[in-house]
């Protein structure tokens, strides 16, 4: 290859999925200036379902360097603060005001619609045309890790196949993956999902059913978070869609899907059913969930899945990214972000390389994030790859926030009532300068996940 011709220019890049990491990864590789990056979507168009999704400061980041907040910026809400409440009861366990978050990391913590933050990333891939093309309709029914090369199966053309030659594979299509499959078949590895137990219910209000409840409207009104505990269930509920509607999203013990584990993740919910989940929760819920029209209730099952060996194809030139690697419950509201800071590692990573064979060495630095590369210039029969330590890692990282969200989980839906009394003075303690039991409001974690540039740390290595 031509030192003359940018690797950008020549390297071939196929993601599977169009979902947000999918989407954010072919953007960020195109801001890096690749221009042969393809995504293959089974789905027949993008689809963008959903409710609220929070848009932390280390997401928000990210979303600015892709060129795409101006799309959501409309959608999204500013958090000012947050109340912990006790869900019998709703006495007030905790309030925490987040002034501190944008003096303290450069970016307030937002909510907003998932579908306007997918719109806000599919709008930036339409701009990066024709450097990314998305084929939709199109399943992976196969992967040649050797090559590389994928085997594709437009809908429609039952029995006919056909191999798509490439240079880089990265798997973003969720929690079923099929890279993941394909990948962790390939090394003997299990590469089924774990059932964690817990479901959601995920529910939009709109300002109009809120209108003749003086209280309730004075939530959707507000720019605060609003959590209620008991065991074994939570409700969490804010504003997005610039006040528009209230988001409500859940969790609560597993009972629609037990029976048929490996079934469908999404169910229509009956609303009776869900009123019969949160039956001792306070008046003030009562009117909320009550609100919900019937046919309007939606249940998810709550899935991760135990950590990967690797998100690396050994020796290859395939990768993970996203769900597809690192799946989480939404405790700590880094779904989404987590699987963006991937996509711009990943974009990183390979931008530092200036030739095909050293591919995989950049996935290497991407999932470990323990080296960074230099290439010490040789004659090419004898290049070096340099590599130097680091401080970060990614899948470190993201797996981290698995663990805190699952553990945080468990902190909000205790049973034991020693233990449920301790936690709530735990959280009453907060405003004396006390750990925040819930992980997601508490400092040390905020610091940890806000705090960190991950752009800036691939970059200065």
């Amino acid at each position: 290859m031509s030192a003359s011709v940018p690797l950008g220019q020549t390297l071939r890049i196929a993601i599977v999925g169009a979902g947000m990491s999918g989407l954010a990864v072919a953007l960020a590789l195109a801001r890096n200036g690749f221009n042969k990056i393809h995504v293959y979507e089974a789905a027949s168009n993008l689809g963008f379902v959903g409710a609220g999704i929070q848009v932390a400061p280390n997401l928000s980041r990210q979303l600015q360097r892709l060129g795409v907040w101006d799309h959501l910026q409309e959608d999204a809400v500013t958090m000012h603060g947050a109340s912990v409440r006790a869900g019998s009861t709703d006495e007030e366990l905790a309030s925490v005001n987040s002034s501190h978050v944008e003096e303290r990391y450069g970016q307030p913590h937002r909510w907003a619609h998932r579908a306007a933050l997918a719109n806000a990333l599919c709008e930036g891939c339409k701009a990066a045309s024709p450097a990314i093309t998305i084929h939709f309709s199109t399943a992976v029914v196969g992967i040649d890790f050797e090559h590389p090369r994928l085997r594709v199966q437009e809908r429609g053309a039952e029995g006919e196949d056909s191999w798509v030659d490439t240079d880089v594979i990265l798997g973003a299509d969720g929690i079923k993956s099929v890279v993941r499959k394909y990948m962790l078949a390939k090394r003997g590895e299990d590469a089924d999902v774990k059932d964690t137990g817990q479901a959601a219910y995920r529910i939009m209000l709109t300002r109009e059913q809120l209108a003749h409840d003086p209280e309730l409207l004075a939530m959707v009104n507000s720019n605060l978070t609003f959590r209620w505990i008991a065991p074994r269930r939570h409700i969490i509920a804010y504003p997005i869609s610039a006040h528009k509607t209230f988001n409500i999203s859940t969790a609560q013990p597993d009972t629609n899907f037990a029976s048929e584990p490996t079934s469908s993740y999404t169910t229509r919910a009956d609303k009776s059913a869900m009123l019969a989940v949160f039956e001792d929760f306070c008046p003030l819920v009562q009117r909320m969930l009550g609100l919900v029209g019937e046919g309007e209730v939606c249940e998810w099952k709550l899935r991760v899945h135990h950590s990967l060996s690797t998100w690396v194809d050994e020796g290859g030139k395939v990768a993970l990214l996203g769900d597809a690697c690192h799946p989480s419950l939404p405790h700590l509201g880094q779904g989404a972000a987590q699987a963006i800071e991937d996509a711009a590692v990943l974009a990183v990573v390979l931008s530092k390389i200036t030739d095909k064979n050293d591919v995989h060495a950049a996935l290497l630095v991407y999932e470990v994030h323990r080296f960074s590369i230099f290439i010490i210039a040789c004659p090419s029969s004898h290049r070096i790859l340099a590599l130097t330590p680091s401080q970060h890692l990614r899948k470190q990282r993201a797996e981290f926030l698995v663990d805190q969200a699952a553990a945080s989980g468990c902190d909000l839906h205790l049973t034991d009532p020693e233990a449920q009394a301790a936690r709530d003075e735990a959280f009453r303690q907060v405003k004396n300068g006390g750990a925040n039991p819930d992980k997601w409001l508490d400092r040390e974690v905020q610091d940890f996940v806000y705090g960190f540039d991950c752009v800036q740390d691939a970059e200065g290595r």
